[in-house]
């Protein structure tokens, strides 16, 4: 019997390179992309609400519900004011043209009637959820502080769109027209924020 070299099977572990690839971003690069693009997204959805109210007044019956997802909106809107100046990160300029198109989109959705306000929460919510959950992914680890408020604020996100669902968001007329509508404007919008 001959002695036979070990045979060297391939491992299928993940091998990190040796140096970033070409394009790759730096994970600190990365978060600062997405605090400003959160920013901008919780500053928006704050204008959303902020329309809605405005159009459905106090004394609506969805009046309470629609104040309960402003206030956490407003929260989300603060910590996310905190760590831009924390971090040093530069704000979205489009800041100006995302507080005007929130609150008419909130208003406009408002006086299409209530379940059309609320297919419009369940429509954003929906891909601040994908969104939120993609940057989960992304920095898987890397930066504890910014993925600790995510999950929290990803949390209440999909909080609203379980309400928005309770309260006849799929009633709206013309429903699918409009949640595309309303799905697309965001996903442009996140696109667009991340990068001025």
């Amino acid at each position: 019997m001959t002695d036979r070299e070990p045979v060297h099977k391939p491992t299928l572990e993940k091998q990190t390179p040796a140096r970033p690839l070409p394009g790759d971003r730096d994970i600190s690069e990365q978060a600062k992309r997405m605090i400003r693009v959160d920013h901008a997204g919780e500053f928006g959805a704050v204008r959303i609400y902020a329309g809605q109210r405005a159009i459905m007044g106090e004394k609506h019956p969805k009046a309470g519900l629609l104040k309960h997802m402003y206030e956490q909106e407003e929260v989300h809107l603060e910590r996310f004011n905190k760590f831009i100046r924390e971090r040093g990160v530069r704000p979205t300029i489009m800041a100006p043209f995302w507080h005007v198109v929130g609150f008419a989109l909130g208003a406009g959705t408002a006086l299409m009637g209530e379940k059309a306000a609320m297919a419009c929460t369940q429509a954003v919510e929906e891909v601040i959820d994908d969104h939120y959950q993609h940057q989960l992914d992304t920095l898987d680890g890397a930066d504890p502080e910014l993925e600790e408020m995510i999950e929290v604020f990803q949390a209440e996100e999909v909080e609203h769109k379980r309400i928005a669902e309770e309260h006849g968001a799929e009633e709206a007329p013309g429903y699918s027209v409009l949640s595309a509508a309303i799905k697309a404007g965001c996903k442009a919008a996140i696109w667009i924020s991340k990068r001025v």
